[in-house]
């Protein structure tokens, strides 16, 4: 069977060339570069951004030397139910906080949505503090006991993200709309709660998981069925469109946390960007994830969710590194355009935290998981859209 990328470099440079007629990211997703698949190993080449390079390989089920077994085992029935009793405590603390916050309550209702961001008075007050302290807790006790952050990056991004036609030394300063961020695991999230408790893009079954999803709302969560064929994606994109522009207008708006890649990668690549974040043509926070490690890597890719938690926790010290860029504000030019707006942050992003660009998307990491999981054919639901 075939197993080439139709255009697609196998060796991506480090340094990324800006393309302003590039498609948009979504578009790519839901054509797939990769047409059918004849090994896992040359599916690899193709799909490094998804590939797992820790001691515990594709899927977390790799042969583990003896003395990884050896610390697994001890760690399994010590430290890791120790870490789940205390999570599970940070979790119903704050989810009792929420609730109490949220008594009498009426929650927003539109576009499909329901949250509780419009709360005020001393009910956000109690919300966001005691929200970010927790959090900080949480990643604390899982074993990221220093978070190394590092604040308005370079001076070299700080140069780069003053483009053509952004503010003059008369004009005031904008409020950014949304923080933008490259996605690796579903610890990105907790961290940017314990950091910034910003609102987040989150697939529509979170609002229903127990404890969680009364949390999600008061972060005032925008709830996406990713599979949905209606015209609820275009609602949503509204949604998300018009928070950053409250955001960017009004101090007292939450900031929107938004992942333009789409999905997660193994933290050594940023792949295709979709527009969303940058439709409302409002200043955007850049920031760079990297979660440094030696034995099992944070990245959440072919592991399953129970898997990668039982691992993780057994880890005893968990590494994050931090880099948050200078506010960039976008020429009138990339305004007008953003594609071109969504490519130039990327290519800083790239540029100031060494990543390699890749321009494969959800369908092919969809196509490299089926493969993982034994299924050599084409998922159906790509499969009808390349008929």
């Amino acid at each position: 069977m075939e197993s080439e990328l139709r255009g697609f470099n196998t060796k991506p440079s480090k340094t990324p060339q800006p393309d302003p007629t590039h498609d948009d990211a979504s578009s790519r997703d839901d054509r797939p570069l990769l047409t059918s698949v004849s090994n896992v190993l040359e599916l690899e080449k193709k799909c490094a951004a998804y590939v797992r390079n820790d001691v515990y390989g594709a899927m977390g089920r790799g042969e583990l030397p003896l003395m990884e077994k050896l610390q697994l085992g001890i760690a399994f029935v010590t430290l890791l139910p120790l870490r789940i009793i205390l999570v599970m405590t940070v979790l119903v603390v704050y989810y009792l906080i929420c609730r109490i916050c949220t008594l009498f309550s009426v929650p927003n209702h539109g576009e499909g949505q329901e949250d509780y961001a419009h709360l005020g008075g001393w009910r956000r007050t109690v919300i966001l503090p005691s929200g970010r302290f927790l959090l900080k807790t949480l990643l604390f006790l899982v074993g990221f006991y220093r978070i190394n952050e590092t604040h308005n990056g370079s001076k070299n991004s700080q140069e780069n993200s003053k483009t053509a036609g952004t503010l003059q030394p008369d004009e005031p300063e904008q409020r950014p709309g949304a923080i933008v961020s490259n996605h690796i695991s579903y610890l990105d999230i907790l961290y940017h709660m314990s950091s910034s408790f910003p609102s987040f893009v989150a697939k529509r079954s979170v609002a229903n998981i127990p404890l969680v999803g009364l949390i999600s709302k008061c972060l005032g969560c925008v709830y996406v069925q990713r599979e949905s064929k209606s015209s609820d994606f275009k609602g949503v994109s509204g949604v998300v469109t018009d928070r950053v522009c409250k955001a960017h207008q009004d101090e007292y708006a939450p900031k929107i946390l938004l992942f333009p890649e789409g999905t997660t990668t193994n933290g050594d690549y940023l792949i295709s960007f979709k527009t969303g974040a940058f439709l409302a043509r409002a200043p955007v926070v850049p920031v760079i994830l990297k979660y440094p490690y030696q034995r099992f890597s944070p990245a959440w890719e072919s592991v399953t969710g129970v898997r990668h938690v039982v691992f993780l926790l057994c880890q005893f010290v968990n590494h994050m590194e931090v880099t948050w860029l200078p506010v960039y504000y976008p020429s009138q030019l990339e305004k007008d355009d953003p594609k071109l707006y969504a490519n130039n942050v990327r290519r800083l992003m790239a540029s100031e935290g060494n990543l390699i660009l890749s321009d494969i998307g959800l369908a092919e990491k969809r196509i490299y998981l089926a493969t993982l999981n034994g299924n050599n054919s084409m998922p159906s639901v790509l499969r009808q859209k390349d008929d």
